[in-house]
């Protein structure tokens, strides 16, 4: 013991001359052991925190790269890019149909449309020459034309109204039979 003894003051004075301090082996043993379980607890905190992150859902998995197909940015970004195509896709289907629509309706309504118009181009014709005791010249195309047979025809009350939107006297003498009621009222 006495040879451990002096080396170990040999060396405490080597240290002291050195200008380090002199501090016993069990209190710097427990400094350094205070240090590394401090050190090693904080990586173990971190690595739970991420793993917890991870476990979430909040933090993506550090063991599989970010562009993995499976990854929630992946799966977002395609979905996003799908949506883009099928929101195309629906307006040249709209775009479409509304031509077809369009089309359809000339088709089917054009006929009948033109029609009504001619009858009451016919109409207006006459009730003018009820009126006048001839028949009126028909409007140029810088009084506005047919359009300024229908603006007159509006202009003239209910009865313009009724022969463009609401109700619809047809060829077949509705009006006229209208009429004829109206009248055997009145004569009774």
């Amino acid at each position: 013991k006495a040879v451990v003894s002096t080396q170990s003051t040999g060396r405490e004075k080597m240290l002291s001359l050195q200008g380090a301090s002199t501090m016993d082996p069990d209190v710097a043993s427990t400094i350094i052991q205070k240090v590394w379980k401090g050190y090693s607890q904080r990586n173990k905190t971190l690595k739970l925190r991420e793993e917890e992150l991870i476990f979430i859902g909040m933090q993506p998995n550090s063991d599989t790269p970010t562009h993995h197909k499976d990854s929630p940015v992946s799966k977002v970004s395609k979905r996003e890019e799908e949506r883009v195509l099928i929101q195309a896709q629906h307006e040249r289907e709209y775009q479409d149909a509304l031509v077809n629509i369009k089309e359809k309706i000339r088709e089917a309504e054009g006929p009948d449309i033109k029609e009504n118009m001619q009858d009451q181009i016919r109409q207006w014709f006459i009730e003018t020459r009820d009126a006048t005791g001839k028949f009126p010249d028909y409007p140029s195309d810088d009084e506005g034309g047919s359009a300024a047979i229908f603006k007159t025809k509006n202009g003239e009350g209910e009865e313009g109204a009724e022969g463009e939107g609401g109700k619809k006297k047809g060829k077949k003498g509705k009006k006229k039979k209208g009429d004829k009621k109206e009248k055997k009222e009145k004569g009774k």
